[in-house]
Formats: C-alpha cells, structure tokens, sequence
C-alpha cells in the first residue's frame, strides 16, 4: 500500500495550475451555463442557476482536487466547504450580473444572456483561482509547521556547564 507521502504529487506551478483550473473550471462552467439555460425554460432561472451551481461545484472541486492543485486524491470536507464559499460569491456576482441585464434589457435574448453570463463567470473564475489555490489547496500551512524547529528546553545543568565563568561586557571578558 502507499503512504500518504507518496500518494501527494508535487503542487503544480501557478501557470500549470491555472490553465488546468481553465481546462477543468472552464470546462464544467461551460456546460454548466447550457444547462443552466435549458433547465431555467422549465423552471425560474435563479433556481436552475442555484441547482446547476451546486452540482458544477461539487464536481470541480474533486477535478481540482485531483488534477488542478495536486492534491493527490479527492477533495476533504474542508476543501468542498470552502470552495462551496467561493462559488457561493460566485453565484452571487452570476445572478447580480443576469439581474442588472434583465433590469437594463426587457427582453435579452439568449446569446446576449450567455455572453453576460460567461463574462460574470469568467471574472468570478479568476478571483476562485485565487482563493482556491491560495486557500482551498494551499499547501503550505501544513509544510511550513513541519519545518519549523521546535524549541526544546536545556536542562540546567547542561546551561551552567557552557555559561561563561565571569560576566561579561559587551565585547570584554571581565
């Protein structure tokens, strides 16, 4: 069986990482704004946004888990809460944008409600990237605690045998 160790692979480089962040994100965003305008003909397009919201994140979060961030295998808990944080900010910057068309537009088409739709998405992708990779999979919290040295206390005896045998003054032996 593996270790853990072993099953991490190195966190890939930020432009590596980014563009399999376009590659997975996009990709799943993508598919996510079709399907979110084929289920808002049946229902309110809020409710197909939220629903679509929800089921798109789910899954780039394990792709990003796995494959974006080098991870090394599937998501944590952790990871699914607070990337649902940062696509819940997203969501929230889809919908503003789709209701500031529709107050701007009476009747958008469908082009023109993509087009708004991808763009929203693409600057709310850009501000993920940012806190998926600086927060979500960061991986140096847990590197840099176990690099740092610990500080273990001298016994006294072992402080008095390399004590100097006078005072000192900066610099002169007394």
């Amino acid at each position: 069986m593996e270790t853990a160790q072993s099953q991490q692979r190195a966190a890939p480089g930020t432009f590596t990482a980014f563009a399999r962040f376009v590659l997975f994100g996009g990709g799943v965003g993508l598919a996510s704004s079709f399907a979110v305008a084929v289920l808002a003909s049946w229902i309110y397009w809020g409710l197909a946004n939220a629903l679509i919201t929800v089921v798109s994140t789910l899954l780039a979060t394990e792709l990003h888990a796995r494959f974006t961030f080098g991870a090394g295998g599937r998501a944590t808990r952790r990871q699914h809460a607070q990337s649902a944080g940062s696509a819940a900010a997203a969501y929230a910057v889809t919908s503003v944008a789709m209701l500031v068309l529709h107050q701007l537009v009476a009747a958008p088409g469908v082009v023109l409600e993509q087009v708004v739709y991808l763009s929203a998405s693409a600057l709310a992708g850009i501000a993920r990237f940012a806190v998926l990779r600086l927060v979500v999979f960061a991986r140096g919290r847990s590197q840099v605690t176990a690099t740092v040295p610990t500080i273990r206390p001298v016994p006294a005896s072992a402080a008095r045998a390399a004590a100097p045998a006078g005072p000192v003054v900066l610099g002169h032996a007394a």
